[in-house]
């Protein structure tokens, strides 16, 4: 599932490509088509994110999509070509075009409904908007392990697999301990993290967690080879040795995803 600094692009490019001029929208899979006729035509106004969910607003009616597990957005310039596959949405003007594939949720939503949305989501790293002590009033009376809790959106939203498992490593903290052992300064640091890594994931559009004193340049050692991207310390590297301490990295599974991290380095 994307995590949220690509939801985060996804907004900034669809403003990018439709915003303030009008977009032909339609639904070449039929699933969509009421929504769709609905927007035809219309302008865009504004592009958001919101942890994993992004709105598309059209006047007083907002398009939400979450992309789930499957969903995804392709994107081209000039003119759109015909539909292939499961195209749930398309958006298209003189300039570019865009379509929406096999996502979890695409749907539209008065104001009142998108501020629903908002209010059960925690607060997102890369917003301006974000209060980060909503999250430390969550986690500081949780008996949840804080791995767990990184992972749930209602507590912190946008934060994936890969950024819950590498700001526990770079910051040394074990993610079975539970959030309420959390000190008030490592939660300031998780935080401060998250927002640094996030928004240096939006403008590279992979994520990259290593400092400069390890990378594969640095360290002298060959680059990540991985579907993912980017070059990480513990995320996919289960039985490799740590790129600090040497100890195999360890993987687990927790709340039904994979949980990676550092014996060595992060010490119950």
């Amino acid at each position: 599932m994307p995590e949220g600094h690509i939801i985060h692009r996804l907004a900034h490019e669809n403003h990018r490509v439709f915003a303030d001029r009008p977009v032909r929208v339609s639904s070449p899979q039929g699933r969509f088509a009421e929504g769709a006729a609905r927007l035809d035509g219309r302008p865009l106004d504004e592009a958001e994110a919101h942890g994993k969910h992004l709105f598309l607003g059209f006047g007083e009616d907002w398009l939400h999509v979450h992309l789930g597990l499957y969903g995804g957005f392709t994107f081209g310039s000039g003119g759109a070509p015909a539909p292939v596959g499961e195209v749930r949405l398309r958006m298209a003007n003189d300039e570019g075009w865009a379509d929406l594939r096999g996502p979890n949720t695409c749907e539209l939503l008065d104001p009142a409904a998108k501020e629903a949305v908002h209010a059960r989501l925690g607060p997102d790293p890369l917003r301006p908007d974000a209060d980060p002590d909503a999250a430390w009033r969550r986690v500081a009376r949780s008996s949840t392990t804080v791995a767990a809790l990184l992972m749930d959106q209602k507590v912190l939203a946008g934060v994936g697999n890969v950024y819950r498992a590498e700001v526990l490593f770079r910051l040394g903290i074990s993610p079975h301990r539970e959030g309420r052992r959390v000190t008030r300064e490592e939660w300031d640091a998780i935080w401060a993290d998250l927002v640094a890594l996030m928004h240096a994931g939006v403008g590279a559009g992979r994520i990259d967690t290593v400092r400069p004193e390890h990378t594969p340049e640095a360290m002298g050692r060959p680059p990540r080879v991985d579907d993912h991207g980017g070059e990480v310390y513990v995320y996919r590297r289960t039985d490799m040795p740590c790129l600090i301490c040497g100890t195999p990295v360890r993987t687990e599974s927790l709340a039904a995803r994979n949980l990676f991290w550092c014996p060595g380095c992060q010490r119950r």
